[in-house]
């Protein structure tokens, strides 16, 4: 009736996980029991769980990014204190097993349940507001989009304490990961969360790529949009692209293991290498789905600062478009020794030289806008800084992996790791945390504790410097990926290194707590009152903090790029106030929610082959779809009067 589910999937043989699981789940009851207590619940259902307003969904979206960011991070600290430990003699604490789900994880919930719900939930709160439109083109597919990708990350989770993950790596190559060399469940956990996340991640592609060409406010044609906006569009029309390799090839994975398909098989005239191939032509356009909202981020941040129009504003979207049409024919540098032979080696070393040309192109764009600007070191432009110094190294270590004979050297060694988290964390974190810094007082009506703030980055920009430039050296002397143990113990003192690196990136990540609670604790001091802290140049300034779940009383008309800053300067903020006319909200939808309810349920069923529950679950997905499409009055109407009223109240 259970299918393989029995008590030994509970770990209570390996203390680290089991300790681990009953601190989580401590936690959460404790979470639980003190939201029921303060009498939160009917808010919460009311105002955040079925909302479908595209700002909400966005903090949810930032909310879930940063609780599995410190998820990700503890298994960062495990492996770095691992290696630290394991040279020579040493065994370290970690048994191999465990520490392969633990770099498994690691990855996995750093690119899919980090960085992905991270720029998501910043394109959702900022991409409507900068448009001047009054929701995303379709609001309920939000919602469900941001519950699928909950859903994803609460399985990943529950493999914590319910079975296992996998042991093959974030990317799940196979054979390793088939049947005949993964027969446990950690595999089948992390397909069934990407194949749920995924679903998610895809419907927000179509959601914003659709919101962005049809939905802008009068005036604001295509050469008239801020560049974060540009850089939205060039990742979800990726995000269409992409996705659907992923889906498929997973898809095609799974088959290979519940129904002995040979897709990637080594016997049955299945192909591994194919695998490979499909799983990065989804990759690395999936790298640049992560970074051009990072870029588009630090264009804002860095034209805000300097008090200045963006420098060259059509070369940088000319530059983003040329990367989102690049970033699909480079795939290949990522296993040159495949052995595909020295003219397509040659052809994708030199498509990804190419590629780093439109990079350039917005560096020396964001370098000759700072020039002779009015600069203020706000927190938000520190990252922006430490991204520009940060991301140039791995841009050059990145050009120099894509010389073919080079990367055979380099291939699979720590180099490869360092170069990696060297473009994430310099580029998609640090853009991440920019736009969180730059946007939270419009999302909140205050401001974040500015000390703080710069304390949190000088953390991480030290910690990730002392974490990672060993790693270079270190792949250079040799030493390769997935270490449980080496035996080379002068390896050691750079590993120290590297551990101190990662103590101080989690000092900064106590600090980004720390300064959200003494943010929150004095926000009555901190409140904006002008809806404008920062002297703004696009639309989300020109609106009260927090904006109404309408956004705009009355559409802006756009006359130009930076459409705020110019009405600002033409004094026509007040001839903006009228007329009014009677809009239209839409009405909260607890279909997402109850879409990820039976997803989770489904999800687990299938990891189990508990079919029964998998059955049940599919009917209750098929129930909740068409009982939503029954529901005609999916809107309410705001009118003028009440806009008008609600207008001075908040202005008083």
């Amino acid at each position: 009736m259970l299918g393989k589910l029995n008590w030994d999937a509970i770990p209570f043989d390996q203390p680290i996980p089991f300790a681990a699981s009953l601190v989580v789940l401590v936690v959460l009851g404790a979470v639980a029991a003190f939201t029921f207590w303060k009498g939160w619940w009917p808010y919460l259902w009311r105002e955040w769980v079925t909302s479908v307003d595209h700002k909400r969904l966005g903090v949810m979206y930032a909310l879930l990014a940063l609780v599995m960011l410190v998820r990700g991070f503890i298994d960062a600290l495990m492996m770095r204190s691992q290696q630290a430990l394991a040279a020579g003699g040493a065994q370290g604490y970690l048994p191999p097993e465990h520490y392969d789900q633990i770099f498994s994880a690691h990855g996995t919930i750093m690119i899919f349940f980090v960085g992905m719900p991270f720029v998501i939930g910043l394109m959702n709160f900022v991409v409507p507001l900068q448009l001047g439109v009054r929701d995303v083109a379709f609001p309920v597919l939000n919602s469900v989009s941001f519950w699928l990708t909950a859903s994803g990350a609460l399985l990943v989770n529950v493999s914590l304490f319910v079975g296992e993950f996998a042991h093959t790596g974030w990317l799940v190559y196979p054979p390793l990961s088939e049947i005949a060399y993964s027969p446990g469940v950690g595999v089948d956990y992390y397909l069934w969360a990407l194949q749920i996340s995924g679903a998610g991640s895809l419907m927000t592609g179509i959601n914003f790529t659709t919101t962005i060409l049809k939905l802008r406010a009068p005036g604001m044609g295509y050469s008239r949009m801020p560049i974060f906006c540009w850089t939205a569009l060039s990742s979800n029309l990726l995000i269409v692209a992409a996705f659907p390799i992923l889906t498929a090839t997973f898809a095609m994975l799974l088959l290979d293991r519940y129904l002995g398909f040979h897709f990637f098989t080594n016997d049955g005239g299945g192909n591994p290498m194919m695998y490979v191939n499909l799983i990065w032509a989804w990759g690395h356009p999936e790298v640049y789905i992560l970074v051009l909202p990072a870029f588009g981020v630090f264009s804002e941040v860095i034209a805000t600062f300097s008090s200045k129009p963006l420098f060259g504003y059509r070369s940088m979207a000319a530059a983003t478009l040329g990367i989102c049409m690049l970033s699909f024919m480079v795939w290949l540098h990522h296993f040159f020794t495949m052995g595909a032979g020295a003219d397509v080696n040659a052809f994708f070393g030199v498509m990804t030289m190419i590629i780093a040309v439109p990079t350039g192109v917005k560096v020396f764009n964001w370098l000759f806008t700072l020039y002779g600007g009015r600069v203020r070191f706000a927190p938000p432009l520190l990252w922006t800084l430490g991204f520009m110094c940060t991301f140039v190294i791995g841009g050059m270590t990145g050009v120099l992996l894509a010389i073919p004979p080079a990367d055979f050297v380099l291939h699979n060694s720590l180099f490869l790791v360092a170069h990696f988290h060297n473009v994430i964390i310099g580029g998609v974190l640090f853009g991440a945390f920019a736009g969180y810094m730059y946007w939270f007082p419009k999302a909140f009506g205050f401001t974040l504790h500015e000390g703080l703030g710069k304390a949190t980055f000088w953390c991480w920009l030290v910690g990730f410097y002392l974490a990672f430039m060993p790693l270079y050296a270190l792949g250079l002397m040799g030493a390769t990926r997935r270490m449980q143990h080496y035996a080379e113990t002068e390896w050691r003192p750079m590993m120290l290194v590297a551990m101190a690196g990662a103590l101080v990136i989690l000092a900064g990540i106590a600090l980004l707590v720390l300064q959200l609670f003494v943010s929150i604790r004095d926000r009555a001091k901190r409140r904006d009152t002008t809806g404008d802290p920062w002297n703004g140049r696009t639309l989300e300034w020109s609106i009260p903090s927090p904006p109404p779940p309408w956004n705009f009383s009355v559409l802006p008309q756009v006359q130009g790029v930076d459409a705020y800053w110019n009405m600002k300067q033409a004094g026509q903020l007040a001839a903006r106030q009228a007329p009014y006319e009677t809009i239209h909200v839409p009405r909260n939808s607890a279909v997402g929610v109850a879409l990820a309810f039976f997803t989770s349920i489904g999800g687990f069923a299938l990891v189990w082959h508990i079919w029964w529950l998998a059955i049940v679950c599919f009917v209750g997905l098929l129930v909740a779809a068409l009982s939503h499409g029954w529901i005609i009055d999916r809107e309410m109407a705001i009118s003028p009067e009440q806009l008008a009223a609600l207008d001075r109240e908040r202005s008083t």
